[in-house]
């Protein structure tokens, strides 16, 4: 990729800025992570605007921002399916899951989304094989952030992907390790405001740049006019398996619901939903702005074609905006995948300190200590996984979401509003999950076996996962009624 030289200094500075303001919280955060509780849910004690910021860093991380925008580029309007559930699914969540997931947290003091799981049937089968799907997703999804940030600081730096990989994994090491879920959220709560400001004027850079959107799209129009049909170049099929996945998908994202536990006052979250979709809508604007400007100026010749999708974002920043911009930008891009990160590293630590004894029926003697070495040894199986699998960020983003979906959505979203759902319905559900993603996913990467055009392994993972969810329950339905303790049930009434 060919860069800006004079913006270089500039964007280098702002970074090193961004990094050591970053530190500062770390330090703080770390000081005050004194247990378990501090480590995964920051102790219960955050507000409302916090906890939204935080979340909405969780859900718009390296995938929405590297590799989003590249797959717009690539694939069209049609990509826009991933994200035009945002103003739905936030509200489902908050109604589904939000207030009965805070007040399990009171009356039972779970402290991960397994714990919940276990809590709802009554089984600490449920629970260690939620914890093993978690994990495996887990790794997935922060080699996506991995990936998506070592090209951030492959452009920032101008150093190899490789060097940018383990350098970011360093960095993120080095507060995730110590002040745990703590750092991650007040950390969001500084980039979580700069990046929606960020979007604003990277959209208002990309319309400037193309003549605004009707600009835009003669541009378009003109060489590629199948990018901007209804589903651009992917097949309906194809698109609306987007949808499906990451419309339903967001119920089964725990680095987002877990977030549900950490609020002080959980009678603020009548304002969640406005508040997350109003900061989802602005911050989107750079997904959908990159990824069309991109396009319209590798069409019309004002950029050179891209080396490949993943490219978007840097190119875009070192060669249409100004060096301002393109520094915060760059900046707030790797301090939101790095909060991704360490969300994903408190959810991944928890399920194999906490989840997988409860279930195996061994208490970790230190459950502080043995998180944090578990986090380093999570983030270093992710970084590995980001350099040898080959794969754009956007795959790796697809694939990890689409576990949480077909794992999580039927035994914990459905479980906790539907008495009916049963403990061989959740069981079965999350196996039939992580099964057909992992041998569908990898028969795809090992190019043995593909599916026709527009289906999706972590659509048809979905789709089965939830017909077995329902099946099993229904067969199983004699038991439902004994399978789910009074405070729970009450809880599911509430």
């Amino acid at each position: 990729m060919i860069t800006s030289p004079g913006s270089r200094p500039l964007i280098v500075a702002v970074a090193v800025l961004y990094a050591a303001i970053c530190g500062a919280i770390a330090i703080w955060a770390a000081r005050r992570t004194r247990t378990a509780d501090d480590f995964f849910v920051a102790g219960r004690g955050i507000g409302l605007w916090t906890m939204t910021l935080a979340a909405m860093a969780a859900t718009l991380s390296g995938f929405i921002f590297i590799g989003g925008p590249g797959l717009l580029y690539s694939a069209g309007i049609g990509a826009l399916f991933i994200s035009l559930s945002a103003s739905i699914t936030t509200p489902l969540s908050a109604w589904m899951l939000a207030r009965r997931m805070r007040l399990l947290r009171e009356v039972r003091h779970v402290v991960t989304v397994p714990d919940a799981v276990g809590a709802r049937y009554r089984s600490p089968a449920a629970q260690g094989i939620c914890a093993v799907a978690i994990l495996i997703a887990t790794v997935g999804y922060i080699a996506t952030n991995l990936l998506a940030l070592g090209l951030v600081l492959q452009a920032i730096f101008a150093i190899p992907l490789t060097a940018g990989v383990l350098i970011g994994t360093a960095v993120v090491l080095a507060y995730s390790a110590t002040g745990g879920i703590l750092a991650g959220v007040y950390t969001d709560v500084f980039q979580g405001t700069v990046k929606a400001v960020a979007s604003l004027l990277v959209f208002a850079a990309v319309l400037r740049g193309g003549g605004g959107l009707a600009g835009i799209s003669r541009t378009i129009l003109a060489h590629d006019p199948g990018f901007l049909g209804p589903w651009g170049k992917l097949t309906p099929l194809a698109a609306l398996s987007f949808f499906l996945v990451f419309g339903l998908g967001t119920l089964g994202q725990p680095q987002v619901i877990s977030k549900y536990y950490m609020l002080k006052d959980p009678r603020q979250l009548r304002w969640y939903p406005l508040l997350m979709t109003v900061v989802l809508i602005v911050t989107l604007l750079l997904f959908f702005g990159i990824g069309l400007g991109v396009k319209a100026a590798v069409l019309s010749g004002a950029m050179p074609a891209l080396a490949t999708q993943d490219d978007a974002t840097p190119a875009f920043l070192l060669h249409q905006a100004s060096p301002l911009l393109a520094a915060i930008v760059f900046s707030g891009i790797a301090a939101a995948i790095m909060g991704t990160v360490n969300a994903f590293l408190s959810v991944g630590a928890a399920a194999v300190t906490h989840d997988l004894p409860v279930a195996l029926g061994r208490k970790v003697g230190n459950e502080l200590r043995v998180g944090r070495v578990t986090t380093v040894v999570i983030a270093v199986l992710a970084a590995v996984v980001a350099l040898v699998s080959g794969k754009a960020v956007a795959f790796l983003g697809i694939f990890g979401w689409g576990l949480f979906a077909s794992t999580l959505v039927p035994s914990l979203a459905i479980g906790l509003n539907w008495p009916g759902a049963t403990r061989a319905g959740a069981i079965a559900s999350i196996s039939v999950g992580l099964v057909v993603t992992l041998v569908f996913e990898t028969l795809g990467y090992l190019k043995v076996y593909t599916f026709p055009a527009g289906v999706t392994a972590s659509g048809l993972a979905l789709v089965l996962s939830l017909l077995t969810f329902f099946v099993v329950s229904w067969v199983t339905r004699a038991q439902s009624a004994s399978e789910i303790d009074a405070d729970v049930r009450l809880i599911m009434e509430a």
